[in-house]
């Protein structure tokens, strides 16, 4: 079994559709209503992915990605913005992001993005 998706964004819509569609595609999926919930969860647990919205109410969704790098056991990690732009892109991958993904997406952008990543890791 692979280890667990951590979905983190402050809309429960959100998080809940992105945990549904990665369920359907065999993902096991955690989630995060904020940069302190994520954070608590990239220290405490072993994460294949971490998928976080990068403007939290909170704080900078860019301090979990780069937790989730730096852990003892790293994840990869996608960005997810609905206000894209060069500086943005930028500071994601400088943060260690493999992957950014602007808001709105389509469910195959998501499932992409996340295999591409993944590199097409075995799921549960």
């Amino acid at each position: 079994m692979s280890l667990p998706i951590l979905v983190v964004d402050d809309e429960r819509d959100l998080r809940v559709t992105y945990e549904r569609l990665l369920r359907r595609e065999g993902y096991q999926v955690i989630q995060a209503q904020s940069r302190h919930e994520g954070l608590a969860f990239v220290r405490a647990h072993p994460l294949s992915l971490v998928i976080a919205d990068l403007r939290l109410a909170d704080g900078d969704g860019l301090d979990v990605v780069v937790a989730a790098r730096s852990a003892a056991s790293p994840a990869a990690a996608i960005v997810v913005t609905a206000s894209p732009s060069p500086e943005t892109r930028r500071a994601s991958v400088a943060a260690g992001a493999s992957g950014f993904l602007t808001k709105p997406f389509a469910a195959a952008d998501l499932s992409a993005i996340v295999r591409q990543v993944l590199g097409g890791e075995k799921r549960q």
